[in-house]
This record gives structure tokens, C-alpha cells and sequence, in this order.
């Protein structure tokens, strides 16, 4: 018992995942217990969560938000390849660090300008979502890039490889694997803001549609049943990512004491 409060001590998967579940299952009893009015008891909301599991609106809404997410991912990882490589380029240095203070930029105030940049509801969507996803993988990924040691210049150097070619073999080839890792922990960015930019459209669907259709008439057992549909569907693509990544780069399970 005394490991389990002791900082840095080396335990199991197994008993960490006895731990996690048995703390699950203590917030679900204090959340049983003590929940009472508005609030739905956790009993309520897997009741909700099972009669929409199998209704075709629930899955249609559902794949409308995952094309728009996917959409929104695969532009904005070109987009941040393309500025992140070139980075340690003079040229778009600036450009790229621009980026990385975008971040702070809200899409509140921005909404209207958008709207009058494209020309329906999905391009507004996707443009929004973009807006929002680049500057966290810039960030993300700039800090990758000046975390390189000098070590791995100097042998480029010792090999005689011209610049392109160090920047090829140090920052395109070698940092692949961050590269998939910083897609993985941006991901649940673009995920959570997928139900805030539908509500902006709602003429297509999607999950954040059925969110605000349920919490109009404050019917808080299905929107919970939602955010929890939500939630599984973001922990299923974290681990698929994270199942690819020791796929395509099985060094990366290599563990150094």
C-alpha cells in the first residue's frame, strides 16, 4: 500500500489498471448517492446511451462528424508539415512562430469573418476547425524540432550531407514518430471542438447537433449519454494512434533507464 502514495515508485499494469477501475467505480457510487434533481444518476444515463447505440440517427450524425474531423486533420497536418519543416528556413521562420501565437486568437470574435471568407456551412465549419487545430500542431511540433540535439547536425555534417539533406534525414525522417505522437495528443483538440463548430451550422448534422437539439429541452440524460459516446470515441482513436505509432515505429517501445 505504502507504493501506491510513494512518488516515482515502479508498479504494475496490471495493478494500475485495478486502481483505475476501482476508483471508477468509487466516483460512480458518490455520483449515484449524491446526484439528485436535474442531475441524471449514472444508472439514467447508460439507459440513454444504450436505446441511442442503435438508432441510424445516432451513427448518422455521428459519421457526419467524423468526415468533418478527418477533413479538418489531414488539412491541418499538411498545412503544419509544411510549416514546421521549413521552419529552420530564415524565409518562413517568422511565419511559422506567427502560427504558434495564433493559438491565443479566440474564434468567437472571428466567427463573422469567416463567414464572409467562405462561401456555406461546411466550408465555415471546416475552416474554423483548421484555424483552430494549426496552431497547437505548430507549437507542438516547433518544440520537437529545436529539442534536437546538436549531436545529430554534427554527424550529418561528418557525413558530408548538404542541408537539405540534414534537414531531411534529422527533422523529416527522424522526428516521424513525434510526428504521428503530436497527431495523437492533437487529435482530442479537434475532437472537442467538432460539437462547439456544428452548432454554428446545423443544416448537415453531426454529433454537436444532436447535442444542442437535446440540451434545448434540457434533457440532460442524452446529452450526457452523448458526451459519454463522445468520450469512448476520442479514448478508441487515442488508442488506435497509439497502436499505429509502435506499428510504424516499433523503436519507440525500446524503454532506457
Amino acid at each position: 500500500m505504502k507504493q501506491l502514495f510513494a512518488p516515482f515508485a515502479n508498479m504494475s499494469r496490471k495493478v494500475i489498471y485495478l486502481l483505475v477501475i476501482g476508483q471508477l467505480l468509487v466516483a460512480l457510487m458518490l455520483w449515484h448517492n449524491l446526484s439528485h434533481g436535474l442531475i441524471p444518476k449514472p444508472i439514467k444515463i447508460a439507459e440513454n446511451f444504450f436505446a441511442l447505440l442503435p438508432t441510424k440517427v445516432f451513427w448518422d450524425n455521428i459519421l457526419v462528424s467524423l468526415v468533418l474531423t478527418l477533413k479538418a486533420m489531414a488539412i491541418s497536418i499538411l498545412v503544419t508539415l509544411f510549416f514546421a519543416y521549413l521552419s529552420v528556413v530564415p524565409f518562413f521562420s517568422g511565419l511559422a512562430k506567427f502560427l504558434v501565437k495564433c493559438r491565443y486568437l479566440t474564434l468567437t470574435g472571428l466567427i463573422f469573418v469567416f463567414t464572409l471568407l467562405t462561401q456555406d456551412g461546411s466550408q465555415l465549419k471546416l475552416s474554423l476547425l483548421v484555424f483552430g487545430i494549426v496552431p497547437f500542431f505548430v507549437t507542438s511540433f516547433l518544440s520537437v524540432i529545436t529539442s534536437i540535439k546538436n549531436q545529430e547536425y554534427d554527424l550529418c555534417k561528418t557525413l558530408r550531407y548538404n542541408r537539405w539533406q540534414t534537414l531531411y534525414e534529422v527533422i523529416i525522417i527522424g522526428k516521424a514518430d513525434q510526428v504521428l505522437e503530436i497527431i495523437r495528443q492533437n487529435f482530442a483538440i479537434s475532437w472537442l471542438m467538432i460539437t462547439m463548430v456544428e452548432g454554428l451550422s446545423m443544416s448537415e448534422g453531426g454529433i454537436g447537433t444532436l447535442l444542442i437539439k437535446y440540451n434545448k429541452y434540457n434533457d440532460l440524460g442524452n446529452v450526457l449519454a452523448i458526451q459519454l459516446s463522445i468520450f469512448l470515441l476520442g479514448l478508441f482513436f487515442d488508442f488506435l494512434l497509439g497502436f499505429l505509432k509502435k506499428w510504424l515505429f516499433p523503436y519507440t517501445k525500446l524503454q532506457t533507464q
